[in-house]
């Protein structure tokens, strides 16, 4: 590449210049010579300090990452003879994982004979434990069976709950007591 159009490290443009004029003027500045466009005709190359670019770019991307949330899929696993007590546990899982804005895949694994009444018994557990969730979650995915499971997934209704940045906030100082009276 003989030639390239040159920007300068403020964005001005400077031109069409020979490669090694170019890199000349970016040693001169104590900066780099990148380009920016080969495909261009000619190619566009840009004065800049290239560390100071990566690191403001990194920066960025950490941003973006720090903003986006993450909904991750949790899993609970019932049998179709589980108790109720256990069953009540199972339940305040599940709404802590939706409060916490993660879906829930809720799994009824069967074993040897229980499969002949699967779709009559998993089913029950499932809509039982869908209709307790009922006021924070919507069915995000049917019940069906799939080999020897039947699952659903539930996902939250109301939006992710922010965690507290730093401390709890500090209690409000005592209103100020008029002169003359005195506490006690």
């Amino acid at each position: 590449m003989p030639e390239v159009r040159l920007v300068g490290a403020d964005g001005e443009q400077l031109g069409v210049v020979t490669t090694p004029d170019a890199l000349q003027r970016a040693r001169a500045m104590d900066l780099d010579l990148v380009e920016v466009a080969p495909m261009a005709a000619p190619p566009v190359c840009r004065i800049m300090d290239y560390g100071k670019f990566k690191y403001i770019t990194s920066k960025r991307e950490q941003e973006a990452r720090k903003k986006q949330t993450v909904i991750q899929v949790k899993e609970i696993k019932v049998r179709p003879k589980t108790e109720e007590h256990d069953l009540n546990t199972k339940l305040k899982h599940i709404r802590r994982f939706l409060e916490e804005g993660d879906k829930v895949k809720v799994t009824v694994r069967f074993r040897g004979r229980e499969l002949a009444y699967a779709s009559q018994s998993g089913f029950e557990v499932l809509k039982h434990i869908v209709e307790a969730i009922a006021d924070i979650s919507k069915v995000e995915s049917a019940p069906k069976m799939e080999g020897k499971t039947m699952m659903t997934i539930v996902a939250p209704t109301a939006p992710k709950k922010k965690p507290v940045g730093g401390a709890a906030k500090p209690a409000p100082a005592p209103a100020p007591q008029p002169a003359g009276k005195q506490e006690g």
